[in-house]
């Protein structure tokens, strides 16, 4: 969906509801919906892209409890939220809390979401008039609170300095580092459902909020031989195992000997992402040069152009997907034209590749 004017998201798991919103809001020309998903989960993968004017959530959700999820948006990108309900959830504990955690206002669906009734048209007029209200409330008093001014586009020399090339790597242990921005999580599934349970240990950064991403490591486990968990200081990154860096946090790998170690550090966005995907690429050409593998995939902007480009000088073999199955080839597009890949491949030969280098 393309949104102009005051940018909504709906994320409601009822399918009528969600219909309902939308024909509710269209008659309005300066709202335009963004997205309509089933969950807040689903919610964060859009949020990741673009940050909406106003959410409008479901009191019960899909995944996570609404509540918990009003909490965490507040705390981080306190954005305006709307909460969906119908009669019978007036007065609930959950309405309550999402309500206290800092929704705006909650909105009841009529009975009968289809009837063209005068009741069922006032209260449609209701939601347009409670969006605009909500698009004008001011939240940059709460800590993290959006800010006017464009954010600035860092490089990832605010984090660790660029590779030296006269680093000596002893030879060990395969890396693999893949980063991944628009459209990620099913094309992540598709390569790790098919990793080896052997294969060498891989670090992924995927652009995602921080509450979201030990779940979505979660759920990738559930499609991969190998483990895969949410990254954490000190973890040993080796074989069979895959760690997604946490949102919010850079992670970077070091070497201790013959082994990588993760690192996780603050600080602020890279290529306004944090964590950010040059971030990681960097520690990989500094850290481990011709022993690493650099993957860039799906995403828009170009946020690991560079990072790819230092890994292929410091000796690492790097790899883009194609544009053929990308859903949005920004990132590796990017990438390909500041001379950083070796290899382009489809989706389905990107483990073919990796298993090829890293025998």
């Amino acid at each position: 969906m393309k949104a102009s004017g005051i940018r909504i998201l709906i994320v409601d798991q009822s399918s009528g509801v969600r219909k309902h919103l939308i024909q509710a809001l269209a008659a309005d020309q300066a709202i335009g919906i963004m997205a309509a998903v089933t969950d807040p989960f689903l919610a964060a993968e859009k949020i990741a892209d673009e940050l909406p004017d106003v959410i409008l959530l479901g009191v019960n959700s899909l995944k996570m409890d609404s509540a918990t999820f009003v909490d965490k948006i507040m705390s981080q990108h306190p954005i305006p939220i709307l909460i969906i309900a119908k009669d019978k959830d007036n007065g609930s504990d959950q309405l309550s809390q999402c309500l206290r955690a800092g929704a705006v206002k909650a909105y009841f669906c009529p009975k009968d979401m289809n009837a063209p009734s005068t009741s069922a048209q006032n209260t449609k007029t209701d939601l347009t008039r409670m969006v605009r209200m909500a698009s004008a409330v001011r939240l940059d008093g709460i800590a993290g609170g959006p800010s006017t001014t464009v954010e600035p586009k860092l490089t990832a020399d605010v984090i660790l300095p660029p590779p030296v090339k006269w680093s000596n790597f002893q030879k060990t242990d395969k890396v693999i580092c893949i980063g991944v921005s628009t459209g990620g999580p099913e094309s992540l599934k598709a390569v790790l459902s098919l990793l080896p349970n052997n294969a060498p240990g891989i670090v992924i950064v995927q652009h995602m909020p921080e509450m979201f991403t030990a779940t979505f490591a979660r759920r990738m486990n559930d499609h991969s031989r190998s483990i895969v968990t949410e990254a954490k200081a000190g973890d040993v990154v080796q074989r069979g195992r895959v760690f997604i860096a946490p949102g919010n946090k850079h992670t970077l790998i070091r070497r201790t000997g013959t082994e990588y170690i993760i690192d996780l550090k603050d600080g602020p966005p890279v290529m306004r992402h944090r964590p950010s995907v040059d971030v990681l690429f960097r520690s990989a050409a500094r850290n481990a040069g011709p022993n690493a593998v650099g993957v860039i995939m799906t995403g828009m902007g170009d946020d690991g152009a560079q990072g790819l480009l230092e890994m292929r000088q410091s000796g690492a073999h790097t790899i883009a997907e194609s544009e053929e199955t990308c859903i949005v080839y920004g990132m590796p597009k990017e990438a390909v034209a500041r001379g950083g890949v070796v290899v382009i491949a489809k989706l389905n030969n990107i483990v073919g590749e990796i298993m090829r280098l890293c025998p």
